[in-house]
């Protein structure tokens, strides 16, 4: 990174470090697998975002016996190419809480905060269907650790207002604000009783009305807005028409960009107007899942005040234990 980025909500607070140097994977991508790290013109910011990162059952397990590297270990030195490298928490973090009634509760160790870093994360959404797997205070735990390393959150909070509103993150003089959304179907389990309240904490949900709100509100104090979107239906490989609604009116009320995630599969990446819509890009570190869904990727970006200037696909592998590798 040539600066430091400046991380703050509303009005810009405090001043958080860089990134720490650049690990040494256990096994590092070639040459050909690695972004350019030369510095770029001012105004010019790279990202990299990938989808849904769980580090709870077995891959919480190898966290703790084989240590924090595990998870990225093959990834991270890609990862800290970018300015800033953000996905989707797919978990909560915390040893807290007990087990809401739902298939799937997905509780990572306190040190995944520390895998998280170590894999170059500067930012991570929330506004998921695991956020409240454990409750209440698993999902207080999971933010104030987060936020305690220097990793934002968006799109969950302690409040309404929090869950809601914006992160900006000022880099190489370029400012960009970060929304995060939920809006699935209920399927067997009523995530809407998760939406936060004036006085209640929880997670904020898609409503177009509100993203559209939001959106507008957010594009007259950022140079760039980035609209991460937690949609779609699990295990389809093309976009719901709920997914398309949802992206395309982000691009229409100003965002420059909406990555989505949820569906544990890659999903197409559409010019949309001025925008870019990606809309799934599935799992990055996740157990018991085979191919297809064990077939992921990197989205890179490259940003300025214009919006998003150009952007590729890295393909990536998440391994039979659940963990990403580089796609040669």
């Amino acid at each position: 990174m040539t600066t430091q980025p400046i991380l703050y909500a509303v009005e810009p607070t405090e001043t958080v470090q860089a990134k720490p140097p650049i690990p040494t994977p256990v096994e590092i991508p070639t040459a050909q697998a690695i972004p350019a790290s030369t510095p770029h013109p001012s105004g010019q910011v790279s990202i990299m975002a990938v989808g849904d990162v769980m580090l709870a059952r077995t891959i919480g397990e190898n966290i703790l016996s084989q240590g924090i590297e595990f998870p990225f270990q093959f990834t991270a030195h890609t990862l800290h190419r970018a300015d800033i490298t953000l996905g989707n928490l797919e978990c909560v973090i915390s040893e807290s809480g007990e087990p809401e009634n739902k298939t799937y509760n997905f509780r990572a160790p306190i040190t995944a905060v520390d895998s998280l870093i170590f894999g170059g994360f500067d930012l991570m959404t929330l506004a998921n269907n695991h956020v409240l797997d454990y409750g209440e205070v698993a999902l207080v735990d999971t933010i104030d650790l987060l936020q305690s390393n220097q990793v934002a959150v968006v799109g969950a909070g302690k409040t309404s207002l929090e869950a809601r509103q914006p992160v900006f993150i000022e880099e190489n003089g370029l400012r960009i604000a970060f929304l995060a959304y939920l809006d699935i179907p209920m399927w067997n389990y009523d995530y809407l009783s998760w939406i936060a309240q004036p006085e209640k904490l929880g997670i904020n949900w898609g409503y177009i009305s509100d993203i559209q709100a939001d959106v507008g509100s957010a594009a007259y104090k950022a140079d760039v807005v980035i609209v991460l979107m937690h949609f779609g239906v699990e295990g389809q490989a093309w976009p719901s028409t709920q997914q398309i609604a949802s992206a395309r009116s982000a691009i229409d009320a100003g965002a420059d960009l909406v990555i989505g995630s949820h569906t544990h599969l890659l999903q197409k990446v559409e010019s949309y107007k001025d925008g870019i819509i990606v809309y799934g890009l599935g799992n990055f570190v996740f157990d018991e899942f085979s191919e297809p869904e064990n077939l992921s990727a990197i989205f890179m970006a490259r940003l300025n005040k214009d919006g998003v200037m150009a952007h590729k696909l890295i393909p990536v592998r998440l391994q039979d234990n659940g963990v990403p590798s580089i796609k040669r």
